[in-house]
């Protein structure tokens, strides 16, 4: 079978990049002296994940030809992520970024250059095809002409009757244009399907004067079927098709470092999914794979015993289950 045949859990599509993430414990960038080198991008290390999990991964995605490039390649290729789709083009550099190491948000500078650089005629149709899920990041729409190829890949998703998730992590660093933004992302949740706002995300966005079944609200007026609002300490709200079905409570947690736990959750939240469960098992699989990764410095392990995963999000889940019958539906609550 050549490399090109066969589904794909799931197909990642924008930025792939080098994070340098200090060795330094510290909230602020400035403060940091000595960096590690990983590979980095939102949507890259969530098929990194899915591929550690068990699943099968590729990404859409610009680089450079040079070393950091080939660092990228190798990494992904380490990892059992497909590479076939990825764009090396030797006119541009590779996107880097450095990032501060913290138990809380990290600080970071980014030097963009080959990832908003990909174009609509780069993405192969064939990879949309064979995928399951589609997911990209706010990252990749803001700038062109990767929104572009974004707004194709989503639309033949779309069509095709695949799962489209897409991460409002919007940033105004990244994306300053505020009102565009917006516009942009009205536009694209037309084809999406599944999207994880955080609260913080959701302030950024829509400004911070509103609750979160507010933001959920929004966020399904402007398409998303499925909306998964993360809260930090307050748990996690679950709302599909307009209602609010579930809140699945954070745990305690001694945080090693905060970097990638939301790639984390998508990566779990996702395969959960395409393994058949509830959207609120769902949720409860991918907290036992973010409380992983928030254990532990760096990434998560090469190799993710998945089955020990489900043991113990069942063993949650006979709880969950017990909570809920003794506060009532969600609903009657908000």
């Amino acid at each position: 079978m050549s490399s090109s045949e066969g589904t794909l859990d799931l197909l990642a599509v924008g930025e792939t990049l080098v994070d340098f993430i200090s060795v330094e414990q510290t909230d602020w960038l400035r403060n940091a002296t000595t960096f590690r080198r990983f590979l980095g991008g939102s949507p890259a290390n969530i098929a990194v994940n899915v591929s550690k999990l068990g699943g099968s991964s590729a990404v859409i995605s610009k680089t450079g030809i040079g070393a950091f490039a080939q660092f990228i390649k190798s990494e992904l290729q380490r990892h059992g992520v497909s590479i076939e789709y990825l764009v090396m083009d030797h006119r541009n550099r590779t996107t880097v970024a450095f990032v501060s190491s913290t138990s809380g948000k990290p600080d970071f500078e980014i030097a963009r250059s080959g990832d908003y650089l990909l174009r609509p005629e780069e993405i192969s149709v064939e990879s949309v095809g064979r995928a399951r899920v589609v997911h990209a990041s706010t990252f990749a729409l803001s700038r062109e002409p990767c929104r572009s190829a974004v707004r194709k890949v989503f639309k033949l998703a779309h069509e095709a009757g695949k799962i489209v998730s897409l991460d409002p992590n919007y940033s105004a660093r990244i994306w300053p244009h505020h009102k565009e933004a917006r516009h942009v992302l009205k536009e694209m949740y037309r084809y999406v399907n599944i999207t994880k706002p955080s609260l913080d995300d959701a302030g950024r966005i829509f400004s911070r004067e509103y609750e979160p079944e507010q933001y959920i609200e929004m966020f399904h007026e402007m398409g998303a079927e499925t909306v998964i609002f993360t809260m930090g300490e307050e748990g996690i709200l679950i709302s599909d098709d307009g209602r609010l079905i579930g809140h699945v409570p954070a745990r305690p947690v001694e945080v090693k470092d905060a970097t990638g736990a939301g790639d984390a959750f998508w990566a779990g939240f996702l395969i959960a999914l395409l393994d058949g469960n509830s959207l609120e098992r769902c949720a409860l699989f991918a907290r036992e794979l973010v409380e992983l990764k928030l254990g532990r410095v760096g990434p998560l392990p090469l190799e993710i015993d998945r089955e020990r995963l489900y043991a113990r999000m069942e063993e949650a889940y006979a709880g969950y289950e017990r909570s809920k019958e003794e506060d009532g539906p969600p609903d009657e609550k908000t």
